[in-house]
């Protein structure tokens, strides 16, 4: 190209391979802010815990067994709580019989007949009504060892599949972004033992009635602070 050329253009052509260079380079620019096909983002999981590990409502039977000493003549303070804790429970979660299971032919049986009677007085006391309570028996066997006195009743609980299974290799999932089998699980085993009632997992419940003399006493009280 010659100098009277370049002069009366006023432009110069620049090479071909100039212009090949440019577009590989932004080729190469896109491709590294492309996403890998293996693994698109960080919260692209294929899979979700929540149907992998259900909360399911089904029947079950909640017990508590009560310690009675051979040699007591009363219910101890601590385990009267006991049998108080798990009326209260009862109270908010069945409307079944309360079983009182006592022993029988153990060394405490003697014990526990003495003590049936505030057995039920503090099962009562927390809530449960008397015609609920069946008293049953078992046969404990003369072991040496004191036989509890188990209190049971049956009503829909919470609950999912036992957590710790362990199908597949940890590293090929964690290595694909996609989440492992157990993962979620003690979640939702937690979630389902620490919800009040099992039915509030199905609904929200009905809104309470208004206090209209609370209310009318909050705004007496914000309109005479001087806030308003």
């Amino acid at each position: 190209m010659s100098t009277s050329s370049i002069e009366t253009t006023g432009k110069v052509r620049a090479p071909a391979w100039a212009a090949v260079l440019a577009c590989a380079m932004a080729a190469g620019v896109l491709a590294g802010c492309a996403p890998k096909p293996d693994r698109l983002s960080t919260g692209a999981v294929p899979d979700d815990y929540r149907a992998r590990h259900p909360i399911v409502l089904a029947e079950g039977e909640s017990t508590v067994d009560v310690p009675i000493s051979s040699g007591d003549v009363r219910l101890q303070l601590a385990t009267r709580d006991l049998i108080r804790g798990f009326a209260s429970r009862y109270h908010t979660t069945a409307s079944s019989v309360v079983q009182v299971i006592l022993p029988s032919g153990a060394p405490n049986s003697a014990a526990v007949q003495r003590l049936r009677r505030e057995i039920r007085a503090a099962l009562v006391s927390g809530g449960v009504p008397a015609n609920r309570i069946v008293e049953l028996r078992y046969e404990a066997g003369a072991s040496g060892d004191a036989a509890p006195v188990r209190l049971s009743y049956t009503a829909i609980k919470a609950s999912t599949a036992p957590c710790g299974e362990w199908p597949e290799d940890l590293a090929i999932k964690t290595s694909t972004n996609q989440n492992y089998y157990n993962f979620g699980c003690a979640t939702q085993a937690n979630l389902a033992a620490q919800v009040v009632s099992p039915t509030d997992l199905l609904g929200p419940r009905v809104m309470s009635p208004v206090d209209a003399e609370q209310r009318n006493l909050v705004i007496n009280d914000y309109r005479t602070s001087g806030l308003q």
